[in-house]
């Protein structure tokens, strides 16, 4: 088990999770991912790790509440635990002086970039950041983002915060304008980096896209991750999150993440007629491993002391959006725990 050490809520559907995870906060490198799976009978989902603190030994995760298992996770507090997260999983992000380097994200993909802009500033780049959100509400991460850029360029749909417009839009302004980047990172929905993508495949301006498709295993074994390129199919798993903008087959990637919906609409549907029993099923079993001995693992007992001095607030029900899970149950019935 892998104990809750704080949460907080950071817009609409959206919470970040810290977790003591010891030996992955030591790992980690930017770009990366983790596995988690709530209880036994839980799907398992890839979350990139968004921080990690090494000394502490803790690593933070930002959800996005969309689906059954999401809002699960969204619904736990501190001195709850997670039963499994798996990693570092994943090829961290290529990280060295390239120039002037471009990272848009939208949405929730701002957890995403954000260690790794960070990272590419702290090896000597200059980073223009640009983060898209429908609205001042659902933008996150945005004092961090300031900290981790040479300049910010906040975007909304409605104006409230920042440029009314697409994320997309200071890139092609830069392009119009003949500003040098040496470097475009993109993470947020499909479209919206296969438009970045477009942009940049004329004057050839190397492109990275973080891909978050149906995972299960996390390790290159189920093949459920498989993404389509110019050089071949490739898992996102092994191979990356991240990849070549300008290989990537976004159609395919587009209709593979939407190949269970129905279920995915199904499982939702389930857990919100009663999303008490499934977390407390969720503590029942926590509980139960506690009293036989199960979770006197160390990162148990790291976190003892640590979630004893902290607080945090509970997550409150989210409403669905747009699902970026994979489906454990859905791709392997037969796996049902």
């Amino acid at each position: 088990m892998f104990p809750i050490v704080a949460t907080e809520r950071l817009a609409p559907d959206v919470q970040r999770i810290e977790i003591a995870a010891p030996r992955i906060a030591r790992k980690q490198r930017p770009g990366q991912f983790v596995i988690v799976r709530t209880h036994r009978s839980g799907e398992r989902i890839p979350l990139t790790i968004a921080g990690a603190d090494a000394d502490r030994g803790t690593i933070t995760l930002v959800v996005q509440g969309v689906g059954k298992t999401t809002k699960l996770l969204n619904s736990l507090a501190a001195g709850d635990a997670i039963r499994d997260v798996a990693g570092p999983l994943g090829q961290p992000t290529e990280v060295r002086r390239f120039g002037t380097v471009m990272a848009i994200a939208g949405g929730v993909g701002t957890a995403i970039i954000l260690p790794v802009a960070s990272a590419l500033r702290a090896a000597g780049n200059r980073v223009i950041g640009v983060l898209g959100a429908r609205s001042r509400e659902q933008l996150i991460l945005e004092t961090e983002m300031r900290a981790a850029c040479d300049e910010l360029i906040l975007m909304t749909d409605d104006g409230s915060a920042g440029r009314r417009g697409l994320v997309v839009d200071p890139l092609l302004e830069a392009l119009a304008s003949g500003r040098r980047l040496d470097r475009v990172l993109a993470v947020g929905p499909v479209r919206m980096m296969q438009a970045v993508a477009e942009a940049t495949r004329k004057p050839a301006i190397p492109t990275i896209v973080s891909l978050n498709t149906l995972m299960v295993d996390g390790t290159g074994m189920c093949g459920g991750c498989r993404v389509m390129t110019a050089n071949g199919p490739r898992f996102a798993c092994v191979d990356g999150p991240e990849f070549d903008a300008h290989i990537v087959d976004f159609e395919i990637l587009a209709l593979r993440n939407q190949a269970y919906r129905e279920r995915e609409s199904e499982e939702l549907r389930e857990y919100l007629a009663n999303p008490t029993r499934w977390l407390e099923e969720v503590r029942a079993e926590m509980l139960a491993d506690a009293s036989t001995g199960v979770d006197a693992n160390a990162a148990t007992r790291f976190a003892a002391p640590l979630t004893a001095s902290m607080t945090a607030s509970n997550a409150a029900p989210n409403a669905a959006g747009q699902s970026t899970e994979c489906r454990l149950e859905a791709a392997h019935p037969e796996l049902r725990s």
